[in-house]
């Protein structure tokens, strides 16, 4: 079994941004592999891209990860890597409505079938990406960044699965990138939101919206208005919840869209 002691990649391809290699519960594994290896983890296919003829897999990593030592499988063999631990921030939000935090019977059916409807949205490895340059959907302050440990009106919830960027109600929310649009609906926690598929596993979601412009189905281009931000769902105000998704598992939007850094906070 092959062992990789490297701990960090900044990985330029010519359609690319630097991906930043962050071995850590939400974050992803940049990993050399022979070409056409068809890799997966867990289970699941994961994206591959290639750069001066050295293929990589580009591995999420999921915040419910269980930090130690993971196995990355091929057709040429297994790969070892390691993940290790990260501590996150806490937050804590009060809400008045508090449906919001303790749902009533009712609630939980409907939160139960959206939850469904948006695993079978978010879990697919289908077509062929043509870019992994995303772009910031919207710019603003960030209200809340990705992996903060939830506390909804003191009671613990699970983990931030996004980052949240602060913008007035009906700004604009552009497209990261090309794809097309897998998901479009109006739920219990996140509001009315569109997903887009850019293939090979890279998804990016979008929260909390006020406007919706897009439909099922439809191809976007990037930086094409899918919509407008809003307040719907679960909020104490407007702002878009970006959530970067590989392989099934929500990663830090930042280490993707490295323009995020740059946001003010």
């Amino acid at each position: 079994m092959r062992r990789l002691f490297c701990t960090f990649i900044a990985l330029c391809i010519p359609f690319a941004h630097a991906i930043n290699d962050s071995r850590v519960p939400g974050g992803v594994a940049v990993i050399p592999i022979d070409q056409n290896s068809q890799p997966s983890f867990q289970n699941r296919r994961v994206l591959t891209i290639t750069q001066d003829n050295q293929e990589f897999a580009v591995v999420g990593l999921a915040l419910s990860l269980t930090p130690g030592t993971h196995v990355l499988e091929t057709q040429a063999g297994p790969i070892e890597f390691e993940v290790t631990g990260k501590r996150y921030l806490e937050q804590r939000i009060y809400l008045e409505n508090k449906r919001q935090v303790n749902p009533n019977p009712i609630d939980l059916e409907r939160i139960k079938s959206e939850a469904s409807r948006q695993r079978e949205a978010l879990d697919p490895f289908q077509g062929r990406i043509e870019q992994i340059d995303l772009i910031l959907p919207v710019e603003g302050p960030i209200s809340s960044p990705f992996g903060k440990r939830r506390f909804f009106n003191d009671q613990p919830r699970r983990p931030h699965s996004g980052t949240d960027i602060a913008a007035p109600k009906g700004t604009p929310l552009k497209a990261a990138g090309h794809g097309e649009v897998v998901l479009v609906g109006d739920f219990f926690f996140n509001g009315r939101l569109v997903v887009i598929d850019h293939g090979e596993g890279l998804k990016t979601m979008y929260n909390h919206m006020d406007q919706i412009q897009v439909t099922e189905g439809q191809s976007v281009k990037q930086g094409e208005v899918i919509g407008t931000v809003g307040a719907t769902g679960r909020v104490t105000g407007a702002h878009l919840h970006f959530g970067v998704i590989l392989n099934g598992a929500s990663v830090d939007p930042a280490l993707v869209v490295p323009e995020i850094n740059a946001l003010p906070q």
